[in-house]
């Protein structure tokens, strides 16, 4: 099954909890604070791999979550970092942010990789705040949250050469007397529904790719057929073979409407350099082959009279593709790719006020949560930071907004006060 387009959604991993801890060796008196930080969360990384030729891995798992870091320990003991997660693509495959619907990787040779989501940050135990002034702080960190997207893939194959044609043209029959592809054959049109890739071997002893792309007709831009859903594929070819059937009525009339519709989708694929091949000569007699052959060099220099079935000609006509690939380099896909903040953007710090009765308020936020979660409710140092950070990030005013008066009750996870003006 062929897949070029894939939804995902991936999470980086939270960073782990710094501790409150206390060195106990008998014989060091007051041996101060001794909590370890916690470990970084792992990042995600996609990466371009030539392995793969289809995103249909993910129609499959769509879901990837990289490690968490561990909790600190006691000793000033740091918890582990998680691991990073790399998730291979097809080389190829552009990758958007489904939020702001900007591209921001375009992932198109091998090893190529960018990071899409950055680990959380460990927390600091309370050996970090240590001083000369405050040799024991009773409090720690939490770690920061990781960082949950919606990314889109799209692939654009990878090849050198394009076959375009009407439906029953003879592509498929032609990747398939060039190649080992096997693509289905059959006298129905869009028998080919999907891209197949062919890998040519040339007299040198290297190779290039040849994809044939599902066949076109008049109004695939309205959605006509398979419409132009294929047509990308052929965006980073070198050039095109433009397959022509000579035994229908009007070939070169079937020539113009596919150069329209290639128009249509884009005007630079339509100014691609195409070679010409008609096909299906061993159906015809010399006067048809010459009478059209004289037609299309009135339209391009390079033409070629050839029969895929049994290839009559295909081996002076596959020598000079050989000699194109050599001479035409790959084109320069313009694309605008965005910085991915995105990726960084471990922020939590918004939260919500709500009320749940007529004397009690709820305070719910990501890092709000996750502070009142190493906070110990018994230790008066604890409880004076954790009032600090509530008020630096405003939500002493938020509550005043909300209509809080002095005595209602304010829940914070699993802290619980009477507010005070």
């Amino acid at each position: 099954m062929f897949i070029d387009k894939a939804k995902i959604k991936i999470s980086s991993g939270k960073g782990g909890n710094g501790i409150v801890a206390w060195r106990r060796e008998k014989y060091v008196d007051k041996g101060g604070p001794a909590g370890g930080n916690g470990g970084n969360g792992g990042d995600v990384y996609l990466i371009a791999t030539e392995d793969l030729t289809t995103l249909l891995d993910f129609k499959y798992q769509s879901v990837f979550k990289a490690e968490n870091g561990e909790n600190g320990y006691i000793k000033t003991q740091h918890g582990k970092c998680g691991k990073d997660l790399y998730i291979k693509v097809p080389a190829g495959t552009i990758v958007r942010d489904c939020e702001t619907g900007k591209v921001i990787a375009d992932l198109n040779t091998e090893g190529q990789s960018i990071m899409v989501a950055k680990g959380g940050r460990g927390g600091r135990g309370n050996a970090c705040f240590a001083t000369a002034q405050k040799r024991a702080p009773q409090f720690c960190e939490p770690g920061e949250t990781g960082i949950e997207r919606t990314l889109e893939l799209e692939l654009k194959l990878i090849a050198d050469v394009g076959l375009l044609g009407m439906p029953n043209a003879g592509k498929s029959t032609l990747i398939s007397a060039i190649s080992s592809a096997k693509p289905k054959i059959a006298d129905y049109p869009f028998t080919t529904l999907v891209p197949h890739l062919g890998v040519v071997q040339k007299d040198t002893g290297d190779s290039y790719v040849v994809a044939d792309i599902p066949g076109l007709i008049e109004g695939a831009s309205e959605g006509i057929g398979l419409g132009h859903e294929f047509l990308r594929h052929v965006e980073r070819c070198r050039f095109l073979i433009h397959i022509v059937d000579i035994t229908k009525e009007n070939p070169s009339q079937n020539y113009r409407l596919i150069n329209e519709e290639l128009k249509k989708h884009s005007e630079k694929l339509s100014e691609v350099y195409q070679v010409i091949a008609l096909n299906k000569i061993d159906s015809v007699d010399e006067e048809t082959k010459q009478k059209y052959y004289n037609e299309f060099k009135k339209i391009s220099k390079d033409v070629f009279l050839i029969s895929a079935v049994t290839r009559e000609n295909l081996k002076e006509f596959m020598h000079f593709v050989s000699c194109k690939v050599d001479e035409i380099p790959k084109p320069v896909i313009e694309m605008e790719i965005e910085e991915d903040e995105g990726a960084f953007d471990n922020d939590d710090s918004s939260f919500s006020v709500y009320r749940a009765d007529k004397h009690t308020y709820i305070v719910e936020g990501g890092k709000i949560l996750r502070l009142a979660n190493v906070t110990d409710g018994r230790n008066t140092e604890q409880l004076y930071r954790f009032q600090n950070i509530l008020k630096s990030m405003g939500v002493f005013d938020a509550l005043k907004e909300a209509g809080v008066k002095e005595g209602d009750i304010v829940k914070i996870g699993h802290l619980e006060f009477d507010y005070l003006f």
